[in-house]
């Protein structure tokens, strides 16, 4: 029987008494963990002694596996990104994002598995989107409503690049355009869906918003930095502490995360599963 334990009064949990390889193959098992998922929108098990084949097979049970243009997978597990920190410190992780924003059709979640974590530091957390949607103020709803913003892979996974190789990332993976609130497409609850991935509004610049010159970009780039700062409100936020065979499973469309840069130049090895979502409306 999975044993529950909530962690804050706003996003996940804590389980227990079950095991991920388990869940893989038996279906009743799965159906549970993901209505939980749905619930808490990140859920955590510790002590998951299981195997790289049954790391993809239960991730498989949500939807097929998604690769990445830099990180690359497992040459012998397609879809199982190594995160492996331990030769380079790496900014890329310590924002708040949303998997894969910059594709048309990004994550719907992930199963992340620590390997080798730093004895104190490398915490990641996580961010209930639903909530910081629900808790704006309503002319700020108002405002929103309807409005769509571009998300870029260019500008900062290839700024690091030289100028050609982070224009072919960019021809590769254009631009994409999505809905600022987007509907969960299983519970059908609101969502604030703008990130570090965010660039920039694309349908703002109407008679309603600017009425002056300096309404136009300077008024769209405050809304943005505005809406991006709601992730770090605690309140809406959960924090957890790795350790090695540790997993987290996380729905990607209400949540964003930060993987917390504070263990350089310890060594942090993580493993992810990432799930192809679809197309945000």
């Amino acid at each position: 029987m999975i044993k529950i334990e909530k962690l804050t009064a706003c996003i996940g949990a804590e389980l227990s008494g079950v095991s991920l390889g388990d869940a893989s193959r038996d279906a009743s098992l799965f159906a549970e963990i993901k209505a939980l998922l749905l619930q808490h929108r990140v859920l955590f098990f510790r002590d998951q002694n299981i195997s790289r084949e049954e790391h993809v097979a239960f991730a498989r049970k949500f939807g097929d596996l998604e690769d990445h243009p830099v990180a690359g997978s497992d040459p012998e597990h397609p879809g199982l990104v190594r995160i492996y920190r331990s030769d380079a410190k790496n900014p890329y992780e310590n924002n708040f994002h949303t998997d894969g924003l910059w594709r048309p059709e990004p994550s719907m979640g992930a199963v992340l598995r620590c390997i080798e974590c730093p004895e104190t530091g490398g915490d990641t957390i996580w961010v209930n989107m639903v909530e910081a949607y629900r808790q704006l103020p309503e002319e700020i709803k108002h405002r929103i409503a309807g409005l769509r913003a571009k998300s870029s892979i260019e500008h900062s996974f290839g700024a690091a690049m030289d100028p050609d190789e982070r224009r072919k990332l960019a021809a590769q993976n254009p631009d994409v355009e999505h809905p600022v609130v987007r509907t969960h497409p299983e519970t059908g609850e609101k969502v604030l869906y703008v990130g570090s991935f965010t660039t920039h509004f694309v349908n703002f610049h109407t008679p309603e918003n600017v009425r002056y010159g300096l309404d136009k970009t300077p008024g769209a780039s405050l809304l943005l930095n505005y809406l991006q700062s709601q992730a770090l409100i605690p309140e809406y936020q959960v924090r957890f502490r790795w350790k090695p065979n540790s997993i987290a499973v996380w729905d990607n469309r209400s949540t964003q995360h930060y993987a917390v840069m504070d263990y350089w130049p310890a060594p942090r090895k993580m493993e992810r599963a990432g799930i192809i979502g679809e197309r945000p409306y």
